[in-house]
């Protein structure tokens, strides 16, 4: 790097240094005063927890955003309806290593969707930003977390992770929507890093055990089941199924300036159901350079009740209108 470059970087990363240690001292070991906001925050050794206030689900978290005390992943571990029906279901005895919503990728031949002997570990190193305000009438509270995606055989980063979850809370929702945002950046001994996988590598959703028997899938073309669906591409795909005896339909999003919007979309229902929104890698690997990095952007929406296409659609638009956050800032 140039000497310029060197500044530029070492100020940005005194930046990041300067504002964990705020958040840091802000958030150990106590909630974060909502200031009259329909949110709190509270972090502990290995979870951040978004409460929504006046929520009827009896102080269980909206969110869970599980950062630490994990073998290789970090991953959203709960998600709950607006009466606090949770539809996630963390490491099952069948597949330990789905962790309820969770980003699985190959980088640089390097495996960090299976949790194996050889496979790479995200690992938390910071939370750079933390953001509690008002986007488009909706309430939102976002953290940023600093993940590194370590190649084992070296204990060397192959790419750095900038993860904001938002959550965002209105009645006029009618639903729980959570936002995924991912922006990989090159370590500084790269120059380039190559994205692969197979087909149901991405933003993958693993459901309650009870969500497993009698669900369905539509997408946002009209398509439904799994025969319809998968391998599909399209800007949303939906599932609806009970949890717990209680109807929910869950939307996950795929935003329009994603790299191969629309999503290319996997979904089952034999044996366990499971939907992942993709990037279609086993055709196509994507190439990360430090001139460009890669940002994704999701959207997880969740309804209390089956809900129609037209009220899926209707949030999805107003979803991708909110504003959207660099998490590298």
């Amino acid at each position: 790097m140039t000497s310029t470059t060197q500044l530029m970087f070492m100020n940005r990363a005194a930046c990041r240094i300067l504002v964990s240690v705020f958040i840091t001292l802000l958030l150990a070991g106590c909630s974060i005063p909502d200031g009259g906001k329909a949110f709190r925050v509270e972090k502990d050794e290995a979870s951040v927890c978004f409460y929504a206030g006046n929520s009827p689900e009896g102080g269980k978290p909206l969110v869970r955003y599980r950062y630490a005390d994990v073998p290789f992943k970090s991953y959203v571990q709960e998600f709950r309806t607006p009466w606090g029906v949770n539809i996630l279901r963390d490491s099952p005895h069948d597949h330990k290593h789905h962790h309820a919503l969770m980003l699985g990728l190959t980088v640089d031949e390097v495996n960090f969707w299976a949790e194996e002997k050889n496979c790479g570990k995200q690992v938390h190193r910071e939370f750079a930003d933390w953001i509690q305000d008002t986007q488009k009438g909706l309430q939102r509270a976002a953290v940023t977390d600093v993940v590194d995606w370590i190649n084992p055989a070296d204990k060397k980063s192959v790419i750095h992770e900038y993860r904001t979850i938002e959550t965002y809370r209105a009645k006029i929702l009618g639903a729980s929507l959570l936002t995924w945002n991912s922006q990989f950046e090159l370590p500084a001994d790269k120059s380039s890093a190559s994205i692969t996988g197979v087909r149901y590598y991405g933003l993958g959703v693993r459901f309650v055990q009870s969500m497993d028997v009698g669900g369905d899938f539509i997408n946002a073309d009209g398509k439904t089941g799994v025969e319809g669906t998968n391998k599909d591409r399209s800007s949303w795909c939906a599932y609806k199924a009970l949890a717990d005896g209680k109807p929910v339909t869950v939307a996950v999003f795929d935003y329009p300036k994603n790299v191969r919007h629309p999503a290319t979309w996997f979904t089952m229902t034999e044996n366990f159901a499971y939907i992942s929104a993709t990037l279609d890698l086993p055709k196509n690997p994507v190439e990360v350079s430090a001139a460009e990095p890669l940002r994704l952007r999701y959207g997880l929406a969740v309804w209390d009740g089956h809900v129609e296409s037209e009220t899926i659609d209707k949030l999805y638009k107003r979803w991708i209108e909110l504003p959207t956050t660099n998490p590298s800032k």
